[in-house]
């Protein structure tokens, strides 16, 4: 077991607390490496396995949880209920290797804030820890797609087609253009880079389009996206 706290004196107060839980001691040790170099976020502690995890969420009450699916004692999937039982709880976020259909929604339905693939770069590692402190749902574009597969084969789709046309019947070309890449799971940084905009004004437009839409995450958006019959 490891329990590691940043005493750096150089961070806030207000800095995101931050605890990670992966059995491989050289995995927590690159994304310590990353987090620590990231303006306003503060690693307190890390752990193991699933009981650790527990353990070291109650004793640092941190804000966000980076929480490995497989581990030995108790796995990622089984300690995210106690986590998200905490007074306060943090914001879980899966962070795997395992992108399969079944973590994903396992994960999700335990509490878990959202899935993020240990593939994917340290900018979306850093964008995820904050927006995941800010309330946000966290998913790597990779595993958009399986939720929003499950979520329509599951009859997820809400109030249905009518509907859906009406949510984003206020929405300008451009917004619809970038419902449609969120549809597809595409990041910030991909849809930027499509249609030759900065990252900055596509969250303008992510944040539009949650507003106008009603959608409380990128993920409901892309479900709204098929359901709208936007995906061509």
């Amino acid at each position: 077991m490891t329990d590691q706290t940043n005493s750096a004196g150089s961070r806030a107060s207000s800095a995101i607390r931050v605890l990670l839980a992966d059995d491989e001691e050289m995995v927590r040790h690159g994304v310590r490496l990353i987090l620590r170099h990231a303006d306003g976020i503060e690693v307190v502690g890390e752990a193991a396995n699933g009981v650790e995890a527990v353990r070291l969420g109650a004793e640092h009450r941190p804000d966000v949880v980076l929480l490995d699916v497989r581990m030995p004692v108790v796995d990622g999937l089984a300690a995210v209920e106690s986590l998200v039982a905490l007074q306060p709880a943090p914001q879980v976020v899966m962070l795997t290797t395992f992108g399969d259909e079944e973590n994903v929604i396992r994960a999700l339905r335990a509490g878990a804030t959202g899935f993020l693939l240990k593939d994917d770069g340290p900018q979306e590692l850093i964008s995820a820890v904050r927006a995941a402190a800010a309330g946000d749902a966290v998913l790597s574009p990779g595993v958009t797609g399986t939720v929003v597969r499950r979520m329509l084969s599951c009859g997820g789709a809400g109030a249905g087609a009518t509907s859906a046309d009406r949510r984003v019947a206020g929405l300008t070309g451009r917004e619809r253009e970038v419902l449609v890449m969120l549809g597809e799971g595409l990041s910030n940084l991909e849809i930027g880079s499509r249609l030759h905009i900065g990252v900055g004004t596509v969250k303008t437009h992510v944040g539009s389009i949650l507003g106008k839409t009603g959608c409380g995450s990128r993920v409901h958006a892309a479900l709204l996206a098929h359901q709208a019959g936007l995906m061509g």
